[in-house]
């Protein structure tokens, strides 16, 4: 297929689908400079791919010829079971070219996708995902090993992992729900929530954006540089939580047992536990144990307050 714009504009169109033959487990691999990627799952005996190119020369050329190129010999690579779509050798073919893939896959799959300037978007794979994507956003649920995110200025949207995740946004927020492992996040001025329903190490950083915390099942470092940050859980391993500026609110069960040390420079502490003070306690400063303590619990922010409930 071909479209052609207006005189001038030197902009074509064009599209190709492929099906694969594959037996068992897929080790897969997507590129593309520009454009998004889409991988949802489907047959568990094949492999189909979808490609929509689009390519734009303002200044004249080849752009039809180019189009007719890929579609007569799409960038697709496949030995066995181990799959390589997008990879373009040709860097006159990769000039000015954008192509969206939707690739249907077995279950049973392993991912890795890169695009430069596109969005990422993967569901139901039962193995691990590593995504990048350089101005775009990363949208992933239902994976069943561990996830590897990271977005230049784009958002990440996590649901549903069976397994750890580590995710890295330049600039765009990061919410992850339903994470049964452990998680590892970073924002440089996005706001960073997370939803952990089974066991793991969280460590979580943001810039500029604030941090949102629920059901925390071990150790926890948090950090954000100038907005608040709300966990709730069971410090079941140490909690490490800093704000350069914002209010810090932590709530645990009435059975948590830990050993507190809470700092605020400009700000005002509350304690809704039976603390037993060691050294001070004021309205900047709290250190003792809650129950026969436990585990450590550090708090501290530059200007706002620290509640714990």
């Amino acid at each position: 297929m071909l479209c052609t714009r207006p005189a001038g504009a030197a902009t074509a169109e064009g599209s190709f689908e492929r099906v694969l033959p594959v037996t068992g487990a897929v080790n897969l691999q997507v590129e593309t400079g520009s454009g998004n990627i889409e991988v949802r799952t489907g047959a568990s005996n094949q492999l189909l791919v979808h490609g929509r190119i689009r390519v734009n020369n303002w200044f004249g050329g080849n752009s039809e010829e180019k189009v007719k190129r890929l579609e007569a010999n799409p960038p697709i690579q496949q030995s066995g079971n181990d799959i390589r779509i997008g990879h373009i050798d040709d860097p006159e073919l990769r000039h000015n070219i954008s192509i969206n893939y939707e690739v249907v896959v077995p279950a049973d799959t392993q991912l890795r996708s890169r695009t430069g300037s596109g969005n990422l978007t993967v569901a139901g794979i039962h193995g691990t995902a590593e995504l990048d994507s350089g101005s775009g956003s990363i949208k992933i649920s239902d994976i069943g090993g561990a996830v590897r995110a990271d977005a230049g200025s784009g958002n990440i949207d996590v649901d549903r992992v069976n397994g750890n995740v580590h995710a890295k946004s330049g600039s765009g927020s990061i919410r992850a729900t339903g994470i049964a492992g452990g998680f590892d996040a970073s924002s440089g001025s996005g706001n960073l929530s997370l939803e952990q329903t089974a066991p793991g190490s969280v460590h979580v950083d943001t810039g500029s954006g604030g941090l949102e915390l629920r059901g925390i099942k071990g150790s926890l470092e948090a950090r954000a540089g100038s907005g608040n940050v709300h966990a709730e859980g069971d410090p079941t391993g140490s909690w490490t939580v800093h704000s350069g500026s914002g209010t810090i609110r932590l709530r645990f069960p009435s059975s948590a047992a830990f050993d507190l040390s809470a700092h605020t420079s400009s700000g005002s502490i509350s304690v809704n536990h039976p603390l037993t003070v060691q050294g001070t306690v004021g309205r900047k400063e709290v250190r003792g144990k809650v129950l026969s303590g436990g585990v450590p619990v550090e708090v501290e922010t530059g200007s706002g307050n620290i509640d714990i409930e």
